[in-house]
């Protein structure tokens, strides 16, 4: 597989995304209720798949970077749970899974490093090939606001303490090139939005059920904000 941007920032991954908690208890709260196992696609240095271990699920950990699956491992070690981790490299569209299981999660907004509906539908499709009958896929996406755009376009910011971040949006091509840089590395990478009634049409043709549309981790319905996150049934 290609060297992935990630591979650059792994050492300052999760200071970089110290602040983001609030999709944890959600995903943790989906892998209990469907009694595992979980395959978690996009699962980094274990920031979600950790604390989902340490609740008793079983997580078959996808990730491209070589360099963040070695900080989930040492996460998972650190933790007591290396046994409840299954990490494999493996890209979205391909993940190097033969088990079927009755939950597959993409956090993070992982789905947005896709940059076509025909890389959309290849990586959804193989999602759904994972699941069990009646199994569900849960993600999450966004869609920036003109205001986040205005805001943040073109600027460095200090995200945390000594790691610094850079937005450049281009809202013809309805993409996000993110920069960031610390001590511990720098890299760049694109993301690229849809708005979630695309999603909707995505899932569809997938043949997947879609069961909720959230508005934010905390289970509100999706109102017309920037996030939404899916839960849909094979």
């Amino acid at each position: 597989m290609p060297v992935s941007a990630y591979d650059r920032i792994a050492g300052l991954y999760d200071a970089w995304s110290t602040g983001v908690v609030e999709d944890i208890s959600f995903y943790v709260e989906e892998a209990l209720a469907s009694g595992g196992p979980v395959v978690e696609l996009g699962v980094g240095t274990g920031r979600i798949a950790v604390p989902t271990a340490l609740a008793g699920v079983h997580v078959i950990g996808v990730d491209s970077s070589a360099g963040m699956l070695a900080v989930c491992a040492e996460a998972g070690r650190a933790a007591g749970v290396a046994d409840r981790l299954d990490l494999r490299r493996g890209d979205l569209r391909r993940p190097p899974v033969t088990e079927r299981v009755p939950l597959v999660t993409c956090p993070f907004r992982a789905y947005l490093h896709l940059g076509s509906d025909a890389e959309r539908l290849e990586a959804l499709a193989a999602a759904r090939a994972l699941l069990l009958d009646g199994g569900r896929l849960v993600f999450d996406v966004f869609a920036p606001s003109d205001e986040d755009i205005e805001e943040t376009h073109g600027l460095w910011l200090e995200r945390e303490p000594g790691i610094f971040e850079r937005a450049d949006w281009d809202r013809a091509a309805r993409t996000l090139t993110l920069s960031v840089r610390g001590d511990a590395g720098e890299s760049s990478m694109t993301l690229w939005w849809l708005e979630p009634q695309r999603w909707q049409a995505l899932l569809a043709e997938s043949g997947f059920s879609v069961e909720a549309c959230y508005g934010w981790f905390d289970r509100r319905s999706y109102d017309g904000g920037e996030d939404s996150v899916w839960v849909a049934r094979k």
